[in-house]
């Protein structure tokens, strides 16, 4: 009996893509959740809390490999310090995290800076924590995924004038592909830092908004904002981009014809 992958954040956006792919892999998988659900088809629960700490011994126990997903904008770093403390009395082989493009290259500093742009931050402090954890390890870090624009699309065409931050250009990824890589490196060799992971294409705001307004069949006024700050001037300058590693296929436009229904009309409402 092999053991099993933990996966963290396993019923999210990312890890609900991944779990699948590793039982599609014939591995046993371990989902961690702050409410258990369950186990079944070889997909084993496990219920704990990183913020807390609470179950965490439990879910690493007889584990080798963890794939760590679970993330916010807040707190990220002591979670994650809390699983590599767990991880390393459990004897884990090796600790896969997903992290964000520009991690290591946009400064948060000030309070507006870190309100807007918090995550990069949380994410490159728990960067550190896992190379720092003493564990083997594999970090990839991927640019904006497909559903969060199009949440953040959905969220602003909500708005009769849509207000965008001047010079603020994308390149967003589809999930699956970012699940499919993190699935190889979890069955993989532990590596270090991967080549990041990037979409097909760099849009800049007002492109993306368009496109799923077209989509939507719907109309907005769009107006750019200038933030200031060094975080939003390292957007502008391109730091949360890596064309280098244009190595996803599903572009912005695929991705809302095949999620987003349009609209009746060309309305405003």
């Amino acid at each position: 009996m092999t053991a099993p992958i933990l996966v963290t954040g396993g019923t999210g956006t990312l890890g609900r893509r991944i779990v699948p792919r590793l039982h599609q892999a014939g591995v046993d998988v371990r989902v961690l959740s702050r409410r258990g659900h369950g186990t079944a088809d070889g997909v084993e629960s496990a219920t704990g809390d990183l913020a807390t700490g609470e179950g965490i011994e439990a879910a690493v126990e007889g584990v080798e490999t963890v794939v760590h997903c679970a993330g916010s904008a807040k707190g990220d770093e002591d979670k994650t310090r809390t699983l590599v403390r767990a991880a390393s009395r459990a004897g884990v082989r090796h600790l896969v995290y997903i992290s964000v493009v520009g991690a290591d290259r946009i400064p948060v500093a000030s309070g507006l800076d870190r309100a807007m742009f918090g995550y990069f931050a949380a994410k490159r402090a728990a960067e550190q924590v896992v190379a720092d954890s003493g564990l083997p390890w594999t970090t990839l870090r991927a640019t904006q995924f497909h559903d969060l624009m199009l949440t953040v699309a959905q969220q602003l065409a909500k708005l009769p004038v849509i207000p965008v931050p001047a010079g603020f250009r994308f390149q967003p990824v589809d999930t699956d592909e970012v699940a499919g890589r993190l699935v190889e490196a979890a069955l993989d060799r532990p590596a270090g830092l991967l080549p990041d992971l990037g979409g097909p294409r760099v849009y800049s705001t007002p492109d993306l908004l368009r496109g799923y307004l077209q989509a939507r069949r719907r109309h907005r006024l769009i107006t750019p904002v200038r933030l200031p700050g060094g975080a939003a001037r390292a957007v502008r300058a391109g730091a949360n981009l890596t064309p280098d590693h244009a190595a996803g296929h599903r572009t912005w436009e695929r991705f809302l014809a095949e999620q987003v229904p349009a609209e009746q009309g060309t309305g405003r409402d």
